[in-house]
């Protein structure tokens, strides 16, 4: 029997959509028969049907957002932003097909030619998450359907009416609907896709423990790809910071947009001890300021709630396991509506705090780590096994070069924060924030293999060196 998959508001813990499980080898099956006849199209064709899928969004951005904004209680000015992301993820993936995986040719011998083509892997599957369910699922789905493959795409079962209303999208488009499909499940169809013999490759966007298993199981399949992005314990150091008010702004935008609840998200604060009391004042009273509240309110709220209570319930166990193993409270997490997940953005001081877990921590709480000297700050910045992004605020070109130099890290900025990268540059990190597969404006490279020929007209050989006499 079917399971039933339920989507909840979090602002209100109103049931938003309600459906059954999907069969995940049907749905492969449909989108393997549909691939080779889409690869075999013109790479124009593929083009026209994507700027259809632009116009189409366009034509339905208010109920896309809305539904966003209901489904994951983010603010509605931040789900119509993805919804921007969204559209203007197509041209960004013609302009970076046309740059890294187009056909060239290469200078080869007198009467020879060595071309360079690309060719698509076939059925990929995309594991999309619930932060940004449609923007950041799109961001594997358009480039790989620009590059000729076949998609099955299983959105989180937290935001399942997001995804099912994105791939509505494509096929409004023109694009077919055996091309395009969507795994609705929880967990265990997630497995089962990532384990059908029918997938070519996995996009995974998601948690680190998850994308650890996704890389054990593939580790004996090495004739599929597999990308992941895996969050991160992203560091924001500020040192001598001209002006407090700025730099705690930036803090604020990095930690707390999004809940919190953002890959590149800030989780941990370093400063120098001592010369910190300006920030922290000026970062008690900018978050004091910052409304909380249901994603449709007036005036717009700056965060809604996180994504569920069993989040929120984890967030608050957290706060207060780092209490009890030394950390005092800064500014302190509340949850002002019981029984709903809204978390007050919060700080808590962990200096003093042994065996600090190396975790993401997904939503609006920030460890602070005070330091005593920049090269603790560098050491501190480095002490986790994640590497997506790193902000420093403040400081001189020469120490920004240290600190760029130094930062593990895939996305490292100065003066601006730590989130809000831009999809017209790679996106990725190292350690348990990815493999190596980076992706926005790299996309392209995960989506299609190289191939190398070397070619002549009329074939012609001899052999110079070795023969016996005749």
């Amino acid at each position: 029997m079917a399971t039933d998959i339920i989507s909840t508001e979090p602002a209100t813990g109103a049931t938003l959509w309600r459906g059954s499980a999907s069969d995940v080898e049907v749905e492969v099956e449909l989108a393997r028969g549909a691939w080779a006849e889409w690869a075999a199209r013109p790479l124009a064709v593929r083009v026209e049907m994507l700027r259809r899928f632009v116009n189409v969004v366009r034509g339905r951005a208010e109920d896309l957002a809305d539904t966003i904004s209901r489904e994951t209680g983010k603010p509605l000015w931040e789900a119509k932003a993805e919804i921007e992301s969204v559209i203007a993820k197509v041209d960004i993936s013609i302009s970076a097909y046309n740059e890294r995986t187009a056909q060239r040719r290469i200078d080869g011998a007198v009467g020879t030619r060595t071309a360079l083509r690309h060719k698509p892997h076939g059925v990929l599957a995309v594991l999309g998450p619930y932060n940004f369910p449609m923007h950041l699922a799109n961001g594997h789905i358009v480039p790989a359907l620009l590059a000729g493959n076949a998609i099955v795409f299983k959105p989180s079962e937290k935001t399942p009416l997001s995804g099912i209303k994105l791939v509505e999208c494509y096929h409004a488009a023109g694009i077919p609907g055996a091309l395009v499909r969507i795994v609705i499940g929880g967990p265990a169809e997630g497995k089962a896709l990532a384990a059908s013999e029918g997938i070519d490759g996995l996009l995974f966007t998601g948690s680190a423990n998850t994308g650890l298993i996704l890389n054990r199981q593939f580790a004996d399949k090495p004739n599929k790809i597999l990308a992941l992005e895996m969050g991160g314990n992203n560091p924001i150091i500020v040192w001598d910071a001209p002006d407090a008010y700025t730099a705690a702004v930036l803090v604020a935008q990095s930690a707390f947009l999004s809940a919190g609840q953002r890959c590149t998200a800030a989780r941990r604060l370093i400063v120098k001890d001592g010369a910190h009391e300006p920030l922290i004042a000026e970062l008690r009273k900018l978050l004091a300021r910052l409304i909380v509240a249901e994603p449709h309110s007036s005036p717009a709220p700056f965060m809604g709630p996180v994504i569920d209570n069993e989040a929120a319930d984890g967030l608050q166990e957290s706060f207060l396991a780092l209490l009890m193993k030394g950390g005092r409270p800064v500014v302190q997490m509340e949850r002002p509506i019981e029984n709903r997940p809204f978390l007050s953005p919060s700080i808590i001081d962990v200096t003093d705090v042994r065996d600090r877990p190396d975790i993401e921590l997904f939503g609006p709480m920030l460890q602070m780590i005070r330091v005593s000297d920049f090269d603790a700050a560098l050491a501190e910045a480095n002490n986790t096994r994640f590497g997506l992004s790193a902000s420093l605020i403040g400081g001189s070109p020469e120490l920004y070069d240290r600190f760029w130099a130094n930062s593990r890290a895939g996305i490292v900025n100065w003066n601006k924060p730590t989130n809000g990268a831009s999809s017209s540059a790679p996106f990725g990190g190292i350690g348990l924030s990815g493999n190596h597969r980076p992706s926005a404006y790299y996309a392209a490279d995960y989506c299609a293999y190289p191939v190398v020929s070397t070619e002549e007209e009329n074939p012609r050989a001899s052999i110079g060196i070795g023969l016996r006499q005749d």
